[in-house]
């Protein structure tokens, strides 16, 4: 399903990313969408859960940065187009990308801390975590001659994280340093967790498995594109293209 022919901002937007995202009219879509508080295809504003012990402030801050991002799971990072390139190819090359992948049903998803943040995770060890790595690297590798090369001071930013040499040999040749064998499929619930009180991190985390009990099973079915228009600004689901199509 598209969302738009042409995006909700001027086409030349500072960066484009590709990612699972459920349809915006489904139960997934809202669900996650009210969990961080903002709805991508829309973009406005939604209320968040209350959750005994954590204010509405806490939550607002702890889920700030996958409310700017939207609710996804990432295939394809964030990524300026290279300088011959324009949003009309992109959205060809999106599409063409999406007709030689295979739907399929994603593993369950489990509430797990990853790193320094919560997140939903594939249940591990399932067969289908596999096809997530095929869908993954097709998506950076078929879409990384459409990128522009990462600056330095971008490469610094990442770098500043601490990198073992191997995600540096990725950062610089796929402009990400998490993807194929360093890749893991999340949908992330938080932002860093750091300084943040045990307790309040456990109610969070409890309350999101409560949240999210219920939710059925994700269908990998399609490809979102999301952009963010100005540097800084939240991104925007602006195409949603069938698989197999």
């Amino acid at each position: 399903m598209t969302i738009s022919n042409t995006p909700p901002f001027p086409v030349a937007a500072h960066r484009y990313a590709v990612y699972f995202a459920p349809e915006p009219a489904t139960l997934a879509w809202r669900a996650g969408s009210h969990w961080v508080g903002r709805c991508a295809a829309r973009g406005q504003p939604l209320p968040q859960l209350d959750i005994d012990g954590v204010t509405r402030t806490q939550l607002e801050q702890l889920t700030a940065a996958p409310r700017r991002y939207g609710w996804h799971a990432t295939l394809k990072a964030p990524f300026a187009l290279a300088p011959d390139v324009d949003w009309l190819t992109l959205q060809h090359a999106v599409r063409s990308l999406a007709k030689g992948l295979r739907r399929f049903q994603l593993p369950p998803l489990q509430v797990q801390r990853v790193d320094d943040f919560l997140a939903l995770v594939p249940m591990a060890q399932h067969a289908a975590n596999a096809d997530i790595q095929a869908a993954t690297d097709a998506c950076v590798t078929q879409l990384q001659p459409l990128s522009a090369a990462l600056s330095d001071q971008e490469l610094a930013r990442r770098r500043a994280a601490g990198l073992t040499p191997r995600q540096d040999e990725l950062l610089r040749q796929w402009g990400y340093p998490f993807v194929f064998e360093e890749y893991r499929f999340h949908m992330s619930l938080t932002g860093a967790l750091t300084g943040t009180d045990p307790a309040t991190v456990a109610r969070v985390h409890d309350a999101a498995e409560q949240f999210f009990a219920d939710l059925p099973a994700l269908q990998f079915s399609s490809l979102a594109l999301f952009a963010e228009p100005t540097p800084g600004a939240d991104f925007a689901l602006v195409d949603h293209v069938g698989l197999g199509q």
